[in-house]
Order: C-alpha cells, then sequence, then structure tokens
C-alpha cells in the first residue's frame, strides 16, 4: 500500500465535523465565499496499481492520469483522513486566522526543501471535492514519473485550491451555476495569493533565523478549464486589494490547459492583459477538438473559447506568453483533461525543469507566433 497526501485550501463548506470533516460540499463556507480553510488530506491507495497506471499506453504514450484520478477518487470515497488546520476563535482579520494559511505554507516549505517545487493548482467545472482531490493527487503523480527513474531530478509536490464546483450536471444550470461560484471565489484566490506573497517575504535571507530561509525552488500555477475562470476575476480581485501596485511576481510557470476563458482574454483592457506579471512563463494548452469548449461556445452563449484555437491574435502577445496546440496528439472530442496524461502532462513537467521551449527532448514542434504544436 501506499499514503498519498495532499495540502488544500478551500472555500466549500465542510460536511460533518468543522476541523475533521467528511469531505467538502458544492456550497461556499458558512462564513463567505472569500473566507479559506486550509489543511491536509491523506488516502491509501495501491502501490502496484498506481505503477499500473503510470505506465498505461494512452494514444501509444505512456501515462494515463486521468484513469489514475478516477481509481484515487473511488478509494477516496470509501476511507479518507481529513484534517483542517485550527483557526482561531476569534480572527484578527474579516476573512481568517492567519495561523491557519501560515501552518500550511510552513508545511509546504517543508516539502520544498525535500522536493523540487511546488504546483498550486485550480480545477475546472463540474468537478466535486473527491474528484478535485484526485485530480491534484493524479497530477503529482504523473509529473513525477520521470523523477522516478532519474536520480537528478527530484519530486514536485501539488498543492490544491478548491471552489465550490457543483460536480453534477443539470445542463446549463450547472455551467451558469459554476460560472458565478468560479466568479465569486475570486476575492478568495486573491487573498491567497497576497497571504502567499506575504509569507514569502518573512523568508527572505535578511533573518538571522536559519530555519526560516528561502528553500530555493520555484512555484508554479496549473488551472484547468474554468479554473482559469477563477483565475481571470482573481486578477481583478488582487488589483483591487493590492491597491493598484504591481503584481507580485509570485510565480515560474503558469500553465492554463483548456482555458474556459475568451480567446481575446490577453488584449488590451481585456482581464488578463497583465497575468504575464504574476510569472516569469504563461503557457496556453489547447485542443481543436475539446468538446467541452465547443459547448461552451455555442449552446452557453460565450465568444470563442482559448482552450478551444488559441488566441484570437497571437501576434498581439506578449513574449512571456506562448501557446502550444494539443490537438493531434489528444485526439477526438472528449479530451478536456488531458494534462493528466501522456505528452502533455511531461511537457509541463519539461517547463518545471527549466528544459528549453526548442530543446530537442521536447515533443513539440515550432509553428509560428509563439505557437508551438506537440507531435
Amino acid at each position: 500500500m501506499r499514503t498519498l497526501t495532499l495540502y488544500y485550501a478551500t472555500n466549500r463548506n465542510h460536511l460533518g465535523q468543522r476541523w475533521t470533516p467528511n469531505s467538502y460540499g458544492q456550497d461556499f463556507s458558512a462564513d463567505r465565499p472569500n473566507n479559506l480553510r486550509f489543511g491536509r488530506v491523506t488516502v491509501e491507495v495501491s502501490a502496484n496499481k498506481v505503477t499500473d497506471y503510470l505506465n498505461d499506453k494512452v494514444n501509444s504514450r505512456s501515462g494515463d492520469g486521468e484513469n489514475l484520478a478516477g481509481y484515487i477518487e473511488k478509494k477516496l470515497r470509501k476511507k479518507n483522513l481529513i484534517s483542517a488546520f485550527v483557526e482561531a476563535e476569534k480572527p484578527t482579520n474579516a476573512t481568517n486566522s492567519p495561523l491557519a494559511s501560515t501552518t500550511a505554507f510552513n508545511e509546504l516549505k517543508k516539502q520544498m526543501e525535500m522536493k523540487r517545487d511546488l504546483v498550486v493548482f485550480i480545477h475546472g467545472f463540474n468537478v466535486n471535492w473527491f474528484e478535485a482531490v484526485a485530480s491534484a493527487m493524479a497530477l503529482e503523480l504523473m509529473l513525477n514519473r520521470r523523477s522516478q527513474d532519474n536520480d537528478k531530478l527530484k519530486d514536485t509536490s501539488v498543492f490544491l485550491f478548491s471552489w465550490p464546483s457543483n460536480g453534477a450536471m443539470m445542463r446549463n444550470k450547472a455551467y451558469l451555476s459554476d460560472r458565478n461560484d468560479a466568479r465569486d471565489s475570486s476575492v478568495a484566490v486573491a487573498r491567497g495569493f497576497l497571504k502567499l506573497r506575504d509569507f514569502l517575504m518573512t523568508l527572505r535571507p535578511k533573518h538571522n533565523d536559519p530555519t526560516q530561509n528561502e528553500c530555493g525552488q520555484q512555484l508554479h500555477l496549473l488551472c484547468h478549464s474554468m479554473g482559469n475562470y477563477v483565475l481571470q476575476h482573481a486578477l481583478v480581485s488582487l488589483d483591487k486589494l493590492n491597491n493598484q501596485k504591481h503584481f507580485p511576481q509570485l510565480f515560474q510557470h503558469i500553465f492554463m490547459c483548456a482555458p474556459d476563458v475568451d480567446d481575446n482574454v490577453f488584449e488590451d483592457k481585456r482581464p488578463m492583459v497583465n497575468l504575464y506579471r504574476l510569472a516569469r512563463h504563461v503557457t496556453v494548452y489547447y485542443n481543436n477538438g475539446d468538446l467541452a469548449m465547443y459547448i461552451s461556445d455555442y449552446t452557453k452563449g460565450n465568444t470563442d473559447r482559448l482552450g478551444h484555437n488559441g488566441t484570437a491574435r497571437p501576434l498581439q502577445l506578449h513574449n512571456k506568453v506562448s501557446q502550444v496546440n494539443c490537438s493531434d496528439i489528444v485526439g477526438g472530442v472528449t479530451e478536456h483533461s488531458y494534462y493528466l496524461w501522456a505528452t502533455v502532462n511531461e511537457d509541463i513537467r519539461q517547463s518545471i525543469d527549466d528544459l528549453a521551449y526548442d530543446d530537442s527532448a521536447r515533443k513539440r514542434k515550432y509553428k509560428s507566433a509563439q505557437v508551438w504544436r506537440l507531435t
């Protein structure tokens, strides 16, 4: 057997006891939508089954993270342990006590001192708590496939932010409800970013305490589907909370996977025009055959989706932003969570490892105007 551990932040409502919940629901925390709970969840899985999924072939490529996530979800529903980090009885601000976030960040710092980097993961539409946790755990396992066979590579940790996506398909109502919840979660995400910034500031080398030095590893952000819509609105909230100062450059990479946002979102006066300020690199992964993007386009009244055809005007992109067309290797209209398997996941890990975009080890070819094509 193998024990999987995941640290999380959520603004979902707890089910069961507040500090040892059974799970989290599809509504906001009773305190308010921008209140964040931090904690840890563990689950026992079969080490052999995990290895089998990591070695399974998907379109002739090794690694089936989607079915791995499905297996982990089943295990979570049977038995899991959730420990929410306790908050003070009388919080010192209007959201939550800094104790819970500081506890979480200190735990993550310990991991980063042993591992390589940390990926913050924001899931998408129609995802319940168990699915969110399972996807995050599967993402971590998939990203670390290469490090298991290469002693020079350290593992990468994943930290989950879970917002109250419905997790139940009710035709258009579920989608529209999730868009509202994604938008209303933006303040929670923005506050989380600022809490992270403030924590990182305490780790500057000016401190004499050797236990409070920077670990030297990198932070990354991966948003899937409507998780990018959460990020879009978080930028607006971050601008207000940060008193319209420059965004803190928190991340080395931001990975936008199958982003369910407008295809002109990076253009002047559009919501994500300044996203590049949060990171050194921004990468958009899209699939021309993504049925979820088609549905969002034509049945929900949205404009063309970034996750379907990439940006509307790629020549206007900031030089920090690049695009990867996954259509050739993904195939089929049902593939929406392709960040979890095979070549796409490996490409993400290669970016985390600072491999040059044009390195021969990558399975991508340069097309034009900062657009690459996975092969």
